[in-house]
């Protein structure tokens, strides 16, 4: 399953780094962040709950990026 959620970030720089984060968490089979649309579209592996995985999605972006949002 493919879900778009939109963002809010600060520089380019800061979208790759949440793109990683988002990458590395179980889940999630894919991430891709586009900073001149401010969206996150993220691939999740089969079985998975997309609220539970994003939520684990936002704390992980969170740590790298600060003032990042993850509109859910």
């Amino acid at each position: 399953m493919k879900k778009t959620y939109r963002i809010d970030v600060d520089c380019a720089n800061c979208a790759n780094l949440m793109e990683d984060a988002a990458r590395k968490i179980s889940g999630v089979a894919d991430a891709a962040v586009n900073f001149m649309t401010l969206k996150m579209n993220v691939e999740f592996q089969e079985g998975q709950d997309p609220g539970i995985v994003m939520q684990q999605v936002r704390k992980a972006c969170k740590k790298v990026e600060p003032d990042c949002e993850i509109f859910l």
